[in-house]
Formats: C-alpha cells, structure tokens, sequence
C-alpha cells in the first residue's frame, strides 16, 4: 500500500476546514475557545488531591487546636478550596464549605460539557464534509468525456476525501471528547474525596447551629 496516495491537500482542505468552521459557526467562538482550553489542558495535572490534602492538614491542624473563631484562613492557590475554606471559617458552618465546592464543581462541569458538546458536534459534522469533498471532486469530471487521468484524480480525491471525514471523526474528535470527560470526571473524584476527607475533619471543631428560637442546651451544673 502507497501511503502517498493518501495524502491530497484539497482533501485536508475540504474535510478539516470544512468541519472547523462549521463547528464555530454552530458553537460559537465561546464554546470552541473552552474548548482548545480542555484540549490543551489534558496533558497537564490541574488538580493534585495529596498536595492539597496536605496543605489543608495545617489548617485543620490549627482549627482544631486554636478552635473554629480563631483560626486564620489560608491561601492554598487553589480558588475552590480557598473560598470553601473561607467560607466555611467565615460562617462555622461546614454547610457553607460544601456550598461552596458545590458551585465550583457546577460551573466546572458545566464548562466540560460545553467542550465535550462541541467536539461531539465536530465528529457528527466531519463525514458530513468528507461527502461534500466526494461530490466536490465528481463534479470536477469533464463534461466532454472522461479522460483517464482526469477520471482517476477524480475518484483519488472522492475516496480520500470521505476517509478524512471518517478518520477525523471516528480517530481524533470522538475520543478527544470521551478524553476531556473522562479527565473532568476524574478531576471531580478527586476533589470530592478530598472535600468529605476535609468536612469529616473539621466537623467536630464547627458549633452545631441553632434555628430560630431554639433554646441552648443546659449544661449538667444548671440542672441539678
């Protein structure tokens, strides 16, 4: 098999032009700029669960030693955990710190979706473009006859073209997608283990709040 016969710059054209100004065109700029930004971001670590665990150690260090209104938040440099941090010293309340992670683990998967949307798109639109470089290439054909030359360009580029369509969809759009979700998955995993490990810790240092109008418990002295 000649490999270079697969290789035909108007088919590449056709195919991946095609299909990546017809994914901006159905996405918008916004979706397929969050998208390049998964795309680059999946050869990189973005959340390390020990580091962080250890860092929150020496929080929950001081929390429990010094109590829950004299501790200092710290700053770890991860935005989720300092505000959930925050927010939990801020209020006492662990409910606040789980409300936080919560908003930051909705807008993150929000984002991969939006990206996982958009190359699932790309992958529908990529065959669809490899027809269009068939048709392309057949209407090229000599009205006045078929040359042979002319005959076998035309049916090189058609074959080529529909190829490039599949193989960009099926060998590179599609698993990129199953490859941004996967990575946002188990970024969650990770990031929910470690806030449940962090809320178990802190739990027993944080006052139970009150409702409305609820009476403090007696201590054992005002009852006898």
């Amino acid at each position: 098999m000649n490999l270079a016969n697969l290789i035909d710059g108007g088919s590449a054209l056709i195919v991946f032009g095609g299909t990546a100004l017809a994914t901006v065109m159905r996405c918008g700029l916004a979706d397929c700029g969050i998208t390049l930004t998964k795309l680059m971001q999946l050869g990189q670590r973005q959340f390390d669960a020990d580091q962080t665990r250890a860092e929150l150690a020496v929080q929950v260090q001081g929390i429990r030693q010094d109590g829950i209104l004299r501790a200092v938040p710290r700053q770890l440099g991860d935005r989720e955990f300092d505000e959930a941090t925050d927010a939990l010293i801020g209020t006492r309340s662990v409910a606040a710190l789980l409300d936080r992670h919560e908003a930051h683990r909705a807008q993150r998967m929000a984002l991969a979706d939006r990206a996982v949307r958009t190359l699932a798109q790309a992958a529908e639109l990529a065959p669809v473009f490899g027809l269009a470089g068939t048709l392309v290439s057949l209407s090229q054909l000599p009205a006045d006859g078929l040359a042979r030359g002319a005959f076998t360009g035309a049916i090189s580029m058609a074959v080529v073209t529909t190829l490039y369509g599949l193989l960009c969809a099926n060998l590179l759009l599609a698993p990129l997608a199953r490859m941004v979700e996967r990575a946002a998955q188990a970024e969650e995993e990770a990031r929910q283990a470690v806030i449940d490990w962090l809320a178990a810790q802190v739990a027993g240092a944080v006052p139970p709040r009150r409702t409305p109008g609820q009476r403090p418990a007696l201590r054992e002295a005002e009852l006898v």
